[in-house]
């Protein structure tokens, strides 16, 4: 009884992580698509800058009153998460100005194989037939609802290499130093945030002018994009500390399979907010498949060998001090 009780529990949980997730994502895609749709705020890499500050300033809040217990990350890991971190930002913010949509979107989909291969080299993790089967359909559903027109060149092409590597090495970055050295979500986030958020700050404008032309000092801010700049950062913070909760509890690949969903919400709360991105055949079709495949993986997954660790331990930062 009470190991089917702490069972319950976990899913409740598992669940409340995930709606947490999509909830915070689609809502902060959805405010900046109308910052920049509506002002022109088209300053990416600074906004996600603040994004950053914001978080940053809700994790020293929880610190103050005693929420957060104080936690140890090493200078070079920190560091290390920092550059793949920024990468990730940067490179998916050149990818999509370089690239066609298409091939943006397949650039985001191949994250998938590429983080599955950290854990195949890294964690040692096996997967099954009807995992990997599961996967592929969800590929398969997301590309027919996203990939429209694919064309590449040699600039772009690098620029999505390097966001796919960075951002699949993040995010199995911080699953890997919340295993290792015992952090929760908060305590993880409160290491990293202040460290994004002065580099991208200092980085983004500079960054931003040379992907826009214009300066974000000179934008002509007024009460209706600082309302939604604010709102965006207040939601990011959701965003930020759901994103750790998810992959701490779970794993880079699951967060991506899963994190597809996000997709399609982004793609129907489109077509009811800006009503030129209609839904049509091939979209619904793309969708019916993908959420099919994402039902699949879930329960494949779960199954008894359907992803397993191979006789792999991963030292903790307790066992190394002894």
């Amino acid at each position: 009884m009470a190991t089917t009780s702490r069972a319950e529990k976990k899913a409740a949980v598992d669940a409340a992580a995930w709606v947490f997730n999509v909830v915070t994502s689609v809502g902060v895609i959805i405010v900046n698509k109308a910052l920049m749709a509506t002002y022109g705020f088209s300053f990416a890499t600074t906004l996600t800058g603040l994004h950053f500050l914001t978080t940053t300033l809700m994790t020293s809040i929880l610190k103050m009153v005693g929420y957060v217990q104080p936690s140890h990350l090493p200078f070079p890991e920190l560091l290390k998460f920092v550059l793949f971190a920024n990468f990730s930002v940067v490179g998916m913010n050149i990818s999509l100005m370089w690239n066609s949509v298409g091939f943006y979107q397949i650039a985001k989909l191949s994250m998938i194989p590429v983080s599955c291969l950290f854990e195949v080299v890294f964690d040692k993790v096996r997967y099954s037939r009807g995992t990997k089967l599961s996967i592929c359909v969800v590929l398969l559903g997301v590309g027919v609802c996203t990939v429209t027109d694919v064309s590449v060149n040699t600039k772009g092409f690098v620029a999505a290499f390097v966001a796919v590597w960075s951002t699949s090495m993040q995010q199995y970055y911080v699953h890997f130093l919340q295993r290792k050295y015992s952090l929760s979500s908060f305590n993880l986030l409160g290491h990293t945030a202040p460290a994004q958020a002065g580099s991208l700050l200092l980085l983004g404008p500079f960054l931003d002018y040379l992907l826009t032309n214009n300066r974000v000092d000179q934008f002509a801010y007024n009460s209706g994009s600082l309302m939604f700049i604010f709102m965006s950062c207040t939601i990011a913070v959701g965003t930020n500390l759901s994103q750790f909760i998810c992959i701490g509890r779970f794993t880079a690949v699951s967060f991506q399979v899963l994190g597809h969903m996000k997709t399609i919400l982004v793609l129907i709360m489109g077509f009811f907010f800006f009503g030129r991105e209609g839904l049509n055949v091939q979209v619904v079709l793309g969708m019916v498949i993908a959420v099919c495949g994402m039902i699949w993986y879930g329960n494949a997954s779960s199954k008894p060998g359907g992803k397993e660790r191979l006789n792999y331990s991963l030292p903790t930062n307790k066992t190394e001090n002894q």
